[in-house]
């Protein structure tokens, strides 16, 4: 029965609080799990002799096959069941199998798992975007959602802070353990703290509040594979079948490509370009770029809510051009010539690139029914990770090895895009050359000077100008974006 009108709302607003303070944590660690083999990557690579593409299927594929094919299955047993229950399960799961990983003694133990973190953190985003949008009404979902989508430039940010310095005191394997074990303690605090709300409360209490006619949730259906087949089908055609919605789907999967495929060797760059440590380069990929990052995360909600007061276009608008925006400022940071002008630029373009978060979310959320919300995001995780998070950085990971190849079998130096347009007239020969030469990216130990120089020359060309390649997707998600204005308005102020 929906709450009476002058009834004293369920929840307070310090709960509210602490429950999205709670999932904010979680994304965290879902972060710090998922990303931290970037910044672990070059110890990784030189101790197993791995290929840039090999780091790239571990940071990506792996991950992303189980994680998005679980996904949808499991945000249906959230829409049923215990969102609560399945996300503590969830970190649990995830949290373990990332300290599994330091105990990985090849390639194959350490890509399975990466299977095991997966399948964790499968259960975590769809059930906690159903929560939340039991917690907060609409028009403060965006902002909600941007909170807690600050996960995702804090795990990076703590991931490869913590994780370089892990990795520099202690060996990569201890930094798994590390940063996996707490994500354990964390599930229990959660599983006793937070209730499960009532499913549609929000939207009933902001109805309620409005005036407006209120009609309770119906129960689930028993299950069925018709049913299932139909509610998986209903939410398809809401996210993709209407112009504004799919083109947020297609902007966020984009730049998701761009984010992931950049992330995974932006350690690797600043390890062979400049001779930095894993300590330092940590402090420049976390701390640095975390902070315009985590302050573009929550300005993109707040803002967007705000302006969708003028127009609901905004939601599409804001992340349209703060994508923009970003482009240039990442291929600017990683073409200069010192490791300090580069960290300074990268204070800007994380601020412009993660408003899209909280807008793309809300949107999606917004869209459909509250008992399809989690499967709407498993649905839109299942199309954006199977091309971004599985494609992202093995994409990178190729590039940079045909890259490398090309440099170091022409030798020199020379810029970015005298090696792009060289690697695309088909000059170089084959990268094998390199990767023979140089395994895991450096040259064996009693190498003549000539030979480690030309190693690290071509791997830090390569990574690169692999990278700048994997900017321009950010580009390509800002015209998504704009084209996703068109019609905003007139979807959001409709039936859902």
């Amino acid at each position: 029965m929906p709450p009476h009108p002058t009834a004293r709302p369920l929840h307070s607003p310090q709960y509210r609080g602490m429950v999205l303070g709670l999932l904010l944590c979680a994304y965290v660690f879902n972060f710090i799990d998922r990303t931290i083999l970037s910044i672990l990557g070059p110890a990784i690579r030189a101790e197993l002799s791995l290929t840039s593409t090999q780091i790239g299927l571990l940071g990506g594929l792996y991950f992303a096959l189980l994680y998005t094919l679980l996904g949808i299955p499991i945000a249906r047993l959230a829409e049923r069941y215990s969102r609560v229950n399945i996300l503590t399960v969830s970190l649990v799961v995830w949290s373990g199998f990332t300290a599994l990983c330091g105990l990985a003694g090849n390639y194959v133990m350490l890509a399975l798992c990466r299977f095991g973190v997966g399948v964790g953190e499968a259960g975590c985003s769809p059930p906690a975007h159903s929560l939340i949008s039991d917690y907060f009404p609409p028009g403060r979902r965006a902002s909600a959602l941007a909170i807690y989508g600050l996960g995702v430039p804090l795990g990076v940010m703590f991931g490869a802070a913590a994780g370089g310095w892990l990795a520099q005191t202690l060996g990569w394997r201890w930094a798994f353990v590390a940063v996996g074990l707490p994500g354990v303690l964390l599930a229990i605090v959660f599983k006793l703290l937070v209730r499960e709300p009532p499913r549609g409360y929000a939207d009933r209490e902001a109805a309620l509040a409005a005036g407006l006619p209120v009609e309770a949730p119906h129960p689930p259906l028993p299950w069925s594979i018709g049913h299932e087949t139909r509610e998986i089908g209903a939410v398809v055609r809401a996210l993709f079948g209407n112009w504004p919605v799919l083109n947020m789907a297609l902007g966020i999967t984009l730049v998701s490509f761009g984010l992931y495929g950049s992330a995974q060797f932006a350690p690797q760059y600043f390890v062979a370009a400049f001779r930095l440590d894993l300590t330092t380069v940590g402090l420049i990929i976390g701390l640095i770029g975390g902070v315009g990052a985590g302050i573009g995360t929550l300005a993109g909600g707040f803002l967007a809510d705000r302006l969708a007061r003028i127009s609901p276009a905004w939601y599409a608008l804001t992340p349209a051009i703060g994508l923009a925006l970003c482009t240039p400022l990442y291929i600017l940071a990683y073409t200069r010539e010192s490791w300090q002008m580069a960290a300074a630029i990268l204070l800007l373009p994380g601020f412009f690139q993660y408003t899209y978060l909280g807008p793309t979310f809300g949107v999606v959320q917004n869209s459909v029914d509250v008992r399809r919300r989690a499967t709407a995001t498993a649905v839109l995780f299942l199309f954006l990770n199977l091309i971004a998070l599985g494609g992202g950085p093995p994409f990178t990971g190729w590039v940079i090895d045909q890259l490398a190849g090309v440099r170091f079998n022409l030798g020199g130096t020379g810029g970015v895009a005298a090696l792009l347009a060289g690697w695309a007239g088909g000059v170089g020969g084959d990268p094998a050359v390199f990767a023979a030469t140089c395994p895991g990216g450096i040259a064996p130990a009693g190498a003549a000077p000539g030979t480690v120089e030309a190693c690290r020359r071509a791997l830090a060309d390569g990574t690169q100008g692999g990278l700048v390649l994997t900017f321009l997707f950010y580009g390509w998600a800002s015209v998504h974006y704009f084209l996703a204005a068109i019609g905003m308005a007139r979807h959001l102020r409709g039936p859902s």
